[in-house]
C-alpha cells in the first residue's frame, strides 16, 4: 500500500522539480494524514505550507519560489480568459529567475488575475497581463526580462539595481526588444520626471551601459 502511495505522489512530483502540493494529492487519492506519516517517516520533506519533496529529489538553489508557486496554485489553477497563467513572477522574484541582477528575496512577488488572499511568504499583486508580457524561466511562467525590467522600475527599486539586471540581461542575450522596455515604461515616464517612454528608457540603457541595444526587427 505505502509502496503505491509513493508510487502515485512520485508520477506527480517528477512533472515538478520533485515537488507535491497536498491538492495535487488529494487529486490522487492521497490524505492529507498520510502525507503527514509520510513526513514523519522521512518519506517526504516538508517544504512550506502544503509543499512537500519527495525525499530522493535534490533541493533545488530556487526552491523556495517552485514551492510558493506551486501552493498558489500555479500548476493547478485555469489560465485566465486571455490564455495567461494563473499565477505569474514578477519583480524581484522574475529577475532572480532570468538570472539578472543582484537582488536578494525577502518574499516572492506574483501577479495574479484576482484578489485573493495568502498565509505564504508571498506578495500577491492583481493585473491583467498579456500573453506577450509573460515567458518561462526556469519553467515557472514569469514576466518576460523587457515586462521585469519596467517592474522593478514600477516598484521603485535602486535604479542601479534595476541598470544591473538590464545589463546582465543585455549580455546574456535575454533583453532583444529596447522598443518594448520603453512601451512599458511609458505610463511611468511623467512620475519619473521623464518627458515618455523612449526618454526613460534611454536613460536607463546610459545607466546600464548599454551603448548599441537591439534595433527595432
Amino acid at each position: 500500500m505505502a509502496g503505491a502511495t509513493m508510487a502515485r505522489l512520485a508520477e506527480v512530483a517528477e512533472q515538478r522539480w520533485g515537488l507535491v502540493t497536498t491538492e495535487q494529492a488529494a487529486a490522487v487519492d492521497v490524505s492529507r494524514n498520510t502525507l503527514t506519516r509520510l513526513t514523519a517517516s522521512g518519506a517526504l520533506v516538508r517544504v512550506a505550507q502544503g509543499v512537500y519533496r519527495m525525499a530522493g529529489a535534490p533541493e533545488l538553489e530556487h526552491e523556495g519560489i517552485y514551492a510558493t508557486w506551486l501552493a498558489l496554485g500555479g500548476a493547478t489553477r485555469p489560465a485566465s480568459e486571455a490564455g495567461v497563467a494563473p499565477v505569474v513572477a514578477a519583480g524581484v522574484t522574475a529577475a532572480i529567475l532570468h538570472g539578472i541582477g543582484d537582488f536578494y528575496p525577502e518574499q516572492t512577488d506574483f501577479i495574479v488575475p484576482e484578489r485573493r488572499g495568502t498565509r505564504l511568504p508571498a506578495r500577491l499583486r492583481v493585473r491583467s497581463l498579456t500573453p506577450a508580457e509573460v515567458t518561462f524561466a526556469e519553467s515557472v511562467p514569469t514576466l518576460t526580462v523587457e515586462r521585469t525590467i519596467a517592474d522593478l522600475v514600477g516598484l521603485w527599486m535602486d535604479p542601479s539595481l534595476v541598470a544591473d539586471a538590464l545589463f546582465s540581461a543585455y549580455e546574456q542575450g535575454t533583453f532583444v526588444r529596447p522598443w518594448q522596455l520603453a512601451e512599458y515604461l511609458e505610463p511611468l515616464a511623467r512620475p519619473a520626471g521623464f518627458r515618455d517612454g523612449e526618454d526613460f528608457a534611454a536613460d536607463l540603457l546610459a545607466l546600464a551601459g548599454i551603448r548599441n541595444p537591439v534595433a527595432h526587427g
